[in-house]
């Protein structure tokens, strides 16, 4: 009977010990999220989680464009790791409580396990809340009454407002409409800081103060999202094919992959030419992609890059990259182009007056978007690993868009599709593939089954599209400014 009742004693702390193991695991985490870039945060926080084979669980109730996200199964070191890198993300916490209303969190919060809590309230501890609230801003004494409310938390340790070893925060959300402020949040978390996310980053690496840049150097945020939605990583090797001032493998290699990349454009691979800064005319002796791997402390990273047309192969066979990660030029600010010879091409492009290469100068010819997006495809068929990701932008003239524009490869799958507005009629999307096996002979006849994978002509008119927009909203401008003008400048 002794041995009976030792043995239930046995099991019963069996069972409370992982009962507190699995209420420490078991825990639900709250990320706040910037509101910009809103279409491409889901992308960016699913593909962080697969770097460490971590399903995306949202809570009930889960609002994509919400800035308050909340996440099942997962491990504070999970959460770090998102953190260590997200540029979408602001903060996480442990969710210790949520609600409606202040009576609901309260509730919610008294009703969260004590063993989760007791290890960051004990007396020797110091702590300090923080309240911050979405789309609406409070006094300081509002905010102080709201800390006070709190009391009911058994807060044992020391006050520290400067170097605490815990930190709380309070959050409410108050909406998303600017012009429709409730006078009370929308909804309420309180919970333990755990990190901020790398939105330092943006200022750190803004092309403001990078020492090469270019008409057409790649934004800092996006650079690190195109880098996050690729799942780039250490000691990978990132390729970029048209990779102009490098913006893009900044941003791979400060993640500690190997970068390289190839571009038409002789001026730009060797840093000379005419600057792109206001009041300097012509670049300086060592202004280059190098230098801005220098500049960040990156430059061991740096594979090479060279003069080379994206049409035509010069790659060995085989895989060979990791992650290819690229904007491809629309004829806008850049112009398409590839080398070709006079029998192809009639009406040749004279190259640039500033251009300073060999005396031999190629043949420069139209190179159509539906044939850059059909050869990046292929290339990164042949090329990717398996599991390798292409990410890269897709221009798009808005009132036609569907999904069908969007090239496919039977190698790829696609992953996400996001949307940068850029006018009332243009945009441009970024494109996530992941290559899901290798190349085979009849891949070459998917296109006569399935139109999908066949190029999308309709690319080639983007740059006719672009301007003819910007003409009609300039004659429109000018029709009611004439109008006002009729009308006695009413």
């Amino acid at each position: 009977m002794q041995g009976t009742r030792f043995l239930a004693g046995c099991i019963l702390r069996g069972n409370s010990n992982m009962a507190i193991h699995c209420s420490r695991t078991c825990l639900q985490y709250l990320i706040h999220l910037a509101h910009d870039n809103v279409d491409f945060r889901l992308p960016e926080i699913r593909a962080l989680l697969s770097l460490r084979g971590k399903p995306f669980d949202p809570g009930e109730s889960f609002k994509e464009k919400s800035p308050f996200w909340r996440l099942n199964g997962l491990s504070e070191e999970d959460v770090n790791s998102i953190m260590a890198r997200t540029v979408c993300a602001k903060s996480a916490f442990e969710l210790w409580g949520h609600g409606r209303t202040h009576i609901e969190l309260r509730t919610s919060l008294l009703k969260y396990p004590t063993e989760n809590m007791s290890p960051f309230l004990q007396k020797d501890s110091t702590y300090k809340i923080n309240v911050y609230t979405f789309n609406k801003t409070l006094e300081f004494e509002d905010r102080i009454k709201k800390i006070d409310a709190m009391e009911y938390l058994s807060f044992e340790g020391r006050v520290n407002l400067r170097n605490p070893k815990h930190i709380f925060c309070l959050l409410e959300d108050y909406g998303t409409d600017p012009n429709d402020i409730p006078d009370e949040p929308l909804y309420i978390y309180f919970g333990r800081w755990i990190a901020d996310g790398q939105r330092e980053l943006i200022r750190s690496h803004s092309v403001k103060n990078r020492h090469f840049i270019g008409n057409t150097s790649m934004d800092a945020g996006l650079s690190f999202i195109m880098a996050n939605h690729a799942r780039v990583k250490a000691y990978d090797l990132v390729y970029d094919p048209f990779v102009g001032t490098g913006s893009l493998l900044v941003a791979c290699s400060h993640f500690g992959a190997y970068v390289c990349g190839t571009d038409i454009d002789y001026n730009t691979i060797h840093g000379i030419g005419k600057a792109s800064r206001k009041n300097q005319k012509w670049r300086g002796p060592d202004e280059n992609i190098r230098a801005n791997l220098r500049q960040y402390g990156s430059e061991k990273l740096y594979v090479d890059v060279l003069v080379s047309d994206a049409s035509k192969p010069i790659w060995r066979d085989g895989v060979l990259f990791d992650a290819i990660i690229t904007d491809p030029p629309y004829g806008i600010r850049e112009s398409t182009r590839r080398t070709g010879s006079q029998k192809e091409c009639v009406n040749s492009v004279k190259p640039s007056e500033d251009y300073v290469g060999d005396s031999h100068v190629p043949v420069s010819m139209a190179y159509h978007l539906s044939d850059i997006f059909t050869d990046l495809l292929n290339f990164s068929a042949h090329h990717l690993v398996i599991g390798g990701r292409l990410v890269y932008w897709l221009p798009i003239y808005r009132p036609e868009y569907c999904e069908e524009m969007v090239p496919l490869n039977a190698c790829l799958r696609l992953v996400s599709n996001c949307e940068q507005t850029l006018s009332s009629h243009t945009s441009r999307r970024l494109i996530t593939m992941e290559k899901i096996k290798e190349p085979e002979e009849t891949d070459a006849l998917a296109h006569l089954s399935d139109l999908h994978f066949s190029p999308y002509q309709g690319h080639n008119a983007f740059r006719e599209k672009y301007f003819s927009g910007i003409s009609k909203r300039t004659l429109t401008g000018k029709e009611e400014t004439n109008k006002m003008a009729a009308n006695g400048g009413e």
